[in-house]
């Protein structure tokens, strides 16, 4: 199920003579008194407004200020123009306080346009004239605007089977204002920002469509269709396959359901090999997780059909790895089961042997996600690669730790580090988190090689567990990273910036950022 597109491009005319529905402009609130300046909590207007600002008299930011707008973060007021200008209507999005000697930061930006755009659902053209620096910065601040804007015009189409009237369709068309509409650094950026939030917008369909419409051999088959369609080599391993190739984590797992598992492999190679380093992506595809036979609580189960968040944003990533076409080797596995209880299900005290000959012991078959993704972690290392990432909605862990929006790193350090870079360029945080000598050794098994979960079943350090027993999969020449989204890979709340209720694509621009740092740098 597709969600509907909104399309963007780039103008130069001036804002106040835009023929668009509206308008949108930056305002900051001001927090300090500047001695001998504006009070403080004045209104203050951001770069790119000069135009609209001239055309309302100099009487702007006091009608905004009588409409109730405060400039903070992400407030969004809508002003009737009156025929000041050729838009209708002219809308402030806040930026919080104002920057001293600087643009605000991309992140301001990002959720700016993206709280504006969601605003004006029902508008069919809007355009940004939001403030954007002319020095080394611009490129920066011109993607986050233009990602911020797609992804606040997201919209998942739904199973409604009536009109609803109140229900206004997205902005279909966004314009933004820049100095020069010509320029190629721009419409490189442009381009980059529509491949990559499409990408976004993927993973958050996949995300947000029913489970019983995308059970593992049905989600195989679509990330499938799409990497064929984008030019990818694509191998799909359906429970023959994985039988014969002794992939017992993933097997073990999808055995208690009637729709088997399946293992996808996508891979993209650049022309002559790139600059000789690969790299691989991991990501959890658990279709529904009911716990198994350690059956989950009812109350909020019905979340878990995004429990493959991780190979959503894996499989979008790789959509956007064909349309980016950067000059390093790239490899995503997407290891698809649906943790059901039955008959056949796998139990507490089951021993399974792994890709890689480990044998794990199993206590808690909640801990399911670790299994599928050994498997195809160890089949990754077995292929070949210099760097592995591994996203996963792991562990409930990670979100009383370190909260709903940022995820938690564990692995070789140098790598966590440039994972921690990469979220904060792109608006998705994550914080490095350690693999203690302990925790590990709470997992020796009497019977097997490692135990999936603490031996006594101590949840101290739940997060952590995970990120341990993964680590147990990766050979020692593979530098790797385990990124836990449980809390940011789903948003319940209501939608804010440019994230809407349901899946948020998380962590896709961090991935993809990642890439693009191995391509340049190595």
């Amino acid at each position: 199920m597709t969600s509907p597109r909104t399309t963007l491009s780039l103008v130069d005319t001036d804002p106040a003579e835009l023929a668009v529905d509206a308008i949108v402009i930056g305002v900051h609130s001001q927090t300090t008194e500047p001695g001998g300046g504006a009070p403080a909590g004045a209104l203050l207007l951001a770069s790119g407004a000069e135009s609209i600002a001239a055309a309302f008299d100099g009487k702007l930011t006091e009608t905004l200020a009588l409409l109730g707008a405060t400039g903070g973060s992400g407030e969004v007021i809508k002003l009737a123009t009156l025929g000041t200008v050729t838009a209708p209507v002219v809308v402030a999005v806040g930026l919080g306080p104002e920057p001293s000697g600087a643009a605000p930061a991309p992140e301001s930006l990002r959720r700016a346009a993206g709280a504006a755009v969601r605003a004006l659902a029902g508008a069919p053209r809007v355009a940004l004239a939001l403030p954007l620096p002319d020095d080394a910065d611009a490129p920066a601040a011109l993607r986050a605007v233009a990602e911020g804007a797609l992804l606040g015009g997201y919209r998942f189409a739904g199973y409604k089977t009536k009109p609803q009237p109140a229900r206004r369709e997205p902005v279909a068309e966004v314009l933004i204002a820049v100095p020069d509409a010509a320029d190629a650094t721009a419409r490189a950026e442009v381009e980059r920002a529509q491949a990559v939030a499409g990408a976004v917008r993927t993973s958050r369909d996949w995300v947000n469509t029913a489970p019983n419409e995308l059970r593992p051999p049905a989600f195989a088959d679509a990330v499938a269709t799409a990497a064929r369609e984008a030019g990818l080599e694509v191998e799909v391993l359906d429970e023959a396959a994985l039988a014969a190739g002794g992939y017992g984590g993933i097997l073990a797992v999808g055995q208690g359901s009637e729709a088997p598992p399946r293992l996808v492999k996508l891979t993209w190679t650049p022309d002559g090999g790139g600059n000789g380093k690969r790299v691989a992506l991991v990501g959890k595809g658990i279709t529904f997780d009911t716990g198994g036979i350690s059956i989950k609580p009812a109350q909020g189960m019905w979340e878990m059909k995004s429990d493959m968040a991780g190979a959503a944003a894996v499989g979008a990533a790789m959509l956007a790895v064909a349309a980016l076409k950067p000059n390093v080797t790239v490899t995503g596995y997407l290891p698809m089961a649906e943790n059901m209880p039955s008959g056949t299900s796998y139990r507490p005290g089951d021993v399974i042997s792994m890709y890689n000959g480990k044998k794990v012991e199993v206590l808690n078959t909640d801990a399911e996600g670790r299994m599928i993704l050994a498997d195809a972690m160890a089949r990754a290392c077995s292929d070949g690669t210099d760097y592995l990432f591994e996203t996963s909605t792991l562990t409930g862990g990670q979100v009383i730790s370190l909260g709903k929006r940022i995820a938690g790193v564990m692995g070789s350090p140098e790598l966590c580090e440039r994972v921690r870079v990469a979220g904060d360029a792109t608006g998705e945080p994550a914080w490095p988190m350690p693999l203690p000598d302990d925790v590990r050794k709470g997992m020796e098994s009497d019977v097997a090689d490692i135990s999936q979960v603490n031996a006594g079943m101590d949840r101290a350090g739940h997060m952590l567990q995970g990120g341990v027993f993964l680590r147990e999969f990766v050979t020692d020449d593979v530098a790797w990273a385990h990124i836990d989204i449980a809390g940011p890979g789903y948003h319940s709340g209501e939608a804010t910036g440019y994230w809407t209720k349901g899946g948020t694509g998380v962590p896709v621009r961090t991935l993809l950022h990642l890439i693009d740092d191995v391509a340049a740098n190595g």
